[in-house]
């Protein structure tokens, strides 16, 4: 069997056409089963697993798009391949807008066949692999929605369970966008606390009087407008946790307030004298560094050290590119869900984009990322077309000089650069489309888009032949 495995069932009604198909890719290898026409196609699959269906579209009563809505519903990891004649490439498209990988027109060469199976292979083995994410997800739900198995990430899995059951304080560090409230959820959610309140406040929303009324609270008359007496965050948040986000941007006096309620464990209103006992865990995070605004002054050493007594520093994306294909598996999933969508994944080029990007926006940037790509898709699954410009880039140095028509030194936009990289390969491949696909290392569906994209006309000659 070929190296690439898999399972390949060949359907058409023309036994002598269907017997050659299946004779080539025997010769390739492969595991091939044939079926004379769409009913016997459907019947097999319901009893086998086919990593791969190739099938005419016309035939008798069940034709090759019952074939493709079978298999699509029943075994959505099988690719479909549609069998056309030449001069008959709309119903290859509709299928193909319906779900079908890719086509074959007929007479078929042995390096189209060839390509357009493996091709089709990997894609089934991919579907599988998206299939495999979901369900680790599925077993990953106690981790308060962290996701992630990068060494990086599994050194925060061991601290947030070392530190969960203890009263310590903790202070979560990173960059923008990289989860530090998921940390402090999960330290929440796998703690004693867990069944009393969660209370997150962003420290950078308001200003420091505000924020002085909405944790401590206030009594009647403390100002102008307290009407009545007010109970703050921290009483709230009494037996459970209190999150302080970006904990850095708070003022010098709400700092030495913050230290008294740490020591003292006990808070006082706006307004008022008396003093109320709280048991609360506190959990802070800064996209600062903490170490260097005490040496600048602009945040109390003592603090620092009542916060920092469990240091937890959240990656940046880019420091664990091998967590990106679960990251978009689960924010696929949660985009999803619900609306009547499918979309099973992405393909190798658009994942190979997104581990490349450097992610400054962090976590928070790749899910925009792939709600963007599933409101703009139209397939199954998610092409490099569907991402924004700046993800999809290429950096310059990776390109050779003089490999552009006209790179002279001028600078030009991304949409351009495409264009007239799309228009050289379909130049040197002398518009052989699966060459040219092949060199751009897309499927033939992201060609036609591409081409579309760029108003090319890529000629009548849509079965890709020389």
């Amino acid at each position: 069997m070929n190296s690439s495995g898999g399972k390949i069932l060949v359907v058409d009604d023309d036994a002598v056409a269907r017997g050659l198909l299946a004779e080539a890719l025997r010769k390739e290898g492969y595991a091939v089963d044939e079926a004379p026409g769409g009913a016997e196609a459907v019947d097999r699959g319901r009893q086998i697993h086919f990593d791969v269906v190739l099938t005419d579209i016309r035939m008798g009563a069940v034709d090759g798009f019952a074939v493709l809505q079978e298999f699509t519903q029943h075994s959505p990891d099988t690719s479909i391949v549609l069998l056309t004649a030449f001069g008959s490439m709309e119903g290859a498209i509709e299928g193909i807008r319906k779900g079908a990988y890719d086509y074959l027109a007929k007479p078929f060469k042995k390096e189209e066949v060839k390509l357009v199976v493996q091709r089709s292979l990997e894609h089934s083995r991919l579907v599988r692999e998206n299939a495999r994410f979901r369900e680790e997800l599925r077993d990953r739900q106690d981790l308060s929605r962290l996701v992630g198995s990068s060494p990086l990430m599994l050194e925060v899995y061991k601290l947030v369970a070392r530190v969960s059951p203890g009263k310590s304080t903790v202070l979560v560090e990173g960059e923008s966008g990289t989860g530090k409230e998921l940390i402090a959820r999960a330290v929440h959610a796998n703690s004693p606390r867990r069944e009393r309140s969660f209370i997150p406040v962003n420290c950078a929303a308001l200003p420091d009087t505000l924020l002085e009324t909405e944790l401590f609270g206030h009594e009647k008359g403390a100002f102008t407008g307290a009407i009545g007496v007010k109970k703050g965050l921290f009483e709230a948040a009494h037996d459970g946790t209190i999150f302080l986000d970006e904990i850095g941007d708070v003022g010098a006096a709400l700092q030495a307030k913050l230290l008294r309620v740490i020591q003292e464990q006990e808070v006082r209103r706006v307004g008022g004298t008396a003093s109320t006992k709280v048991d609360v865990r506190i959990i802070a995070a800064t996209n600062h560094d903490l170490s260097l605004l005490v040496k600048e002054g602009k945040f109390r050493e003592d603090l620092f050290y009542r916060l920092n007594v469990v240091r937890i520093v959240m990656p940046p994306l880019r420091q664990r590119p091998e967590d990106i294909p679960m990251l978009a598996h689960h924010f696929l999933q949660k985009v999803t869900s619900g609306n009547g969508q499918i979309i099973r994944g992405f393909v190798p080029e658009t994942m190979a984009i997104l581990q490349r990007y450097q992610w400054p926006g962090n976590v928070r940037e790749l899910e925009n990322v792939v709600e963007r790509a599933v409101s703009l898709t139209h397939g199954p699954l998610i092409l490099p077309d569907d991402l924004p410009g700046p993800v999809r880039q290429t950096p310059w140095h990776s390109l050779k000089q003089g490999a552009l028509p006209g790179h002279d030194g001028e600078l030009i936009s991304l949409e351009e650069l495409e264009k007239r990289y799309l228009i050289r390969v379909l130049q040197e491949s002398g518009h052989n489309k699966v060459r040219a696909a092949k060199i751009l290392g897309i499927d033939r569906r992201t060609l036609y888009r591409m081409a579309e994209r760029f108003d090319i006309d890529l000629g009548d000659d849509s079965h890709g032949s020389s």
